[in-house]
């Protein structure tokens, strides 16, 4: 018997799936369509058809690369998660201290979940994530959940690591994803004003690399809070 899909596909039964004649080139094409159907009308409202129709294929080449909207909502999210998270810690070990290699992690992760891609993915995955449990699921495990595994394991191996006492690596990893989200990521997930200007976002990514510290090193002095004073 055939392995029941992870969730309720209604284009799927009224296309067959073929395995010829793929390319990177059009694989491409098609999610880059699928990103702004899901945008528009979310997972649920997006057709196969449409998603066709904005790729500029059609609907049986669309079938032959993605044999469900399932498959290819996941491509989509692993395909985002492998552009994002290598920029995302592509500095991690350049710092001259735990703070600097900190505060590089803090300002690429600030910056990628306001980006428009980010807040996208969100809105669609919370929207459906009580109808169709797995792309939460998915999401989770390809995004955050990924980029806290490296975390953690940076933390253990990073070279100044003896300088903390981080007893659970995965929680603090956690713990240092939230703080980077204070202030900014729950406004702008709403579409409420907030500032996302450079200088902003470094402010949020130093506080947040100054709390952990503060929080997990093992010796020498707290820091003070920082306060923000915007440019005049």
């Amino acid at each position: 018997m055939a392995a029941t899909p992870p969730f309720p596909d209604k284009d799927k039964a009224q296309v067959p799936s073929a395995a010829t004649g793929t390319s990177p080139a059009k694989r491409a094409q098609i999610l880059e369509g699928a990103a702004r159907i899901f945008a528009e009308h979310g997972y649920e409202g997006a057709s196969m058809s449409c998603i066709a129709r904005d790729a500029g294929v059609s609907k049986g080449t669309l079938y032959n690369y993605f044999d469900s909207k399932a498959v290819l909502f996941c491509a989509f999210i692993e395909q985002c998660t492998r552009e994002k998270l290598p920029l995302m810690f592509r500095r991690i070990d350049e710092g001259a201290t735990m703070a600097d290699s900190l505060e590089h992690v803090a300002r690429a992760l600030i910056e990628l979940i306001t980006s428009p891609l980010s807040l996208m993915l969100n809105r669609v995955i919370v929207s459906e994530a009580a109808t169709f449990p797995e792309l939460a699921k998915t999401f989770w495990a390809n995004g955050p959940q990924q980029a806290t595994s490296i975390l953690a394991a940076w933390l253990t191996r990073a070279p100044q690591s003896e300088l903390l006492d981080v007893p659970d690596p995965t929680f603090a990893a956690e713990q240092f994803y939230a703080l980077c989200q204070t202030h900014i990521a729950g406004r702008a997930r709403m579409q409420l004003p907030v500032d996302t200007s450079p200088a902003y976002i470094d402010f949020v990514a130093r506080s947040a690399v100054r709390v952990f510290l503060n929080t997990y090193q093992r010796s020498g002095p707290r820091q003070p809070p920082l306060a923000y004073v915007p440019d005049v």
